[in-house]
């Protein structure tokens, strides 16, 4: 009789309730070991130098800017769409996987809630740097302005933007939020200092852990994971169309919807694997983020890169099947032009690099690991500047061809949202709990090693 392979514990170390519970608190109870003081360091320099390029944007202006009047979408556009799309994955993640009852979620689904968060935070920077003028950005808001019965333009893409990622963001935090409740009186209950004991004490909302708390709490998740999947869907097939709505050769596509989405969720568990990866080394969490995990989160971005591959294959298909030469030649442009290093860095990054996560000792390995989800952040951040910038560069009239190259002010701006997000990530895991250790709990018995004798 064939028998099935024991599943491998998602929790090892022998541990008890009693140590999840010392385990988790640890991090915001004891001082910071040299690896996050060593990243907290570098990232605090990276931001700093950006919100310096920041300032002297606003100060002087977007011509700073390596932008044109060809390629008046730049790396700020391509950076926004990159960091919507890593905020995009992260509540899909905890939602989805606590919608299916999948019990290894855990251990992520917290960090997955925060990169949303953080995420969505550096996303929302770009619009407001790009508008030039940073007190205007109200005129992006349902309001009449103060000139007169003017209203934004609610046919446009760019205010579907507002409304999806600011309704996605709302959502994703009190979502976030809720589950941080019961961890928040786990602390408060710790604490030995006073003014600690205060502050969880109010951020846990008088929670003592009754069944009625219990009951609104999960009824709560619930409902909010059910809104948060559909929004997860919306807010980047909106993203899309700020693309698809417009005559630009190798925008207008159909398919743009479905493979923003993809992409979205294939770089945002990347990201996703990226923070675990470091939170397991930053706050000693490898009991809990076990490589059980670790080889989940692989399969899942081998399989939403095949997809992405998929919709880069799609795209060429379409644009010789279509006959339109301005099409047929934005694509040729792509892959063949002054920036076809860009499209084949990118090919390379999201379609041939996962692949290699077929074989079960390289998805196992750690630093294996950790290179590729790098590879697919570098990749997913080129197939947004081939979209950008390959389809603007050359666009109907050779007359108005020109290349762009990014300044300075570019790059520091966009390193320093790096930064920005990583200092919001560590502090974060210096204050609040990393991992859900009540609902873990509930797992220890049959999940652990100290409890699976095969």
């Amino acid at each position: 009789m064939y028998r099935s392979a024991v599943r491998k514990p998602l929790i090892t170390g022998k541990k008890d309730l009693h140590d999840i519970t010392v385990d988790i608190s640890r991090p915001i109870e004891t001082s910071a070991n040299k690896w996050w003081w060593s990243l907290f360091i570098v990232s605090a320099m990276a931001m700093l130098w950006g919100f310096g390029c920041i300032a002297y944007t606003i100060g002087t202006g977007i011509g700073v800017w390596g932008l044109n009047n060809t390629v008046g979408w730049a790396w700020d556009i391509t950076n926004f769409v990159w960091w919507v799309g890593i905020g995009h994955a992260g509540t899909l993640i905890s939602a989805v996987l606590l919608l299916f009852r999948q019990q290894w979620r855990l251990s992520i689904n917290r960090t997955s809630e925060a990169m949303t968060i953080f995420a969505v935070m550096q996303a929302g920077l770009f619009p407001l740097i790009h508008m030039g003028r940073l007190w205007m950005g109200y005129w992006i808001f349902p309001l009449p302005n103060q000139f007169g019965p003017l209203w934004v333009n609610f046919n446009s893409p760019l205010l579907w933007d507002v409304f999806a990622i600011s309704t996605y963001f709302s959502v994703s935090l009190v979502f976030w939020y809720m589950g941080l409740i019961p961890d928040f009186a786990m602390i408060r209950d710790r604490a030995v200092k006073p003014i600690a004991r205060k502050v969880y004490s109010f951020l846990s909302f008088g929670w003592s852990g009754k069944a009625k708390h219990w009951q609104r709490h999960e009824v709560m998740s619930l409902v909010l994971a059910g809104l948060c999947t559909p929004l997860v869907l919306s807010v980047h097939s909106i993203v899309s169309m700020d693309f698809a709505t417009s005559v630009i050769p190798g925008w207008h596509t159909t398919i743009f919807p479905p493979y923003f989405v993809a992409g979205a969720i294939f770089g945002g568990f990347a990201m996703c694997q990226t923070l675990l990866l470091i939170a397991r080394k930053v706050v000693s969490l490898e009991d809990y983020i076990t490589m059980t995990h670790i080889e989940y989160m692989n399969i899942i971005i081998l399989v939403t890169g095949s997809i992405v591959g998929c919709a880069y294959i799609t795209e060429l298909f379409i644009a010789w099947y279509s006959g339109v030469e301005y099409e047929q030649y934005a694509f040729l442009n792509r892959a063949t032009g002054p920036y076809w290093w860009s499209y084949w860095a990118m090919m390379t990054c999201n379609v041939i690099s996962p692949q290699l996560m077929w074989f079960k000792k390289l998805r196992t390995n750690i630093l294996f690991t950790f290179i590729i989800a790098l590879f697919v952040h570098i990749g997913m951040w080129f197939e947004r500047f081939v979209i950008i910038v390959t389809s603007l560069h050359r666009d109907f009239l050779p007359s108005s061809w020109s290349m762009f190259s990014p300044t300075f002010v570019d790059i520091g701006i966009f390193v320093g949202t790096i930064g920005f997000f990583l200092v919001l990530f560590l502090l974060y895991a210096r204050t609040f709990p990393v991992i859900a250790q009540a609902e873990l709990k509930t797992i220890v018995k049959t999940k652990s090693s100290k409890y699976n004798k095969n």
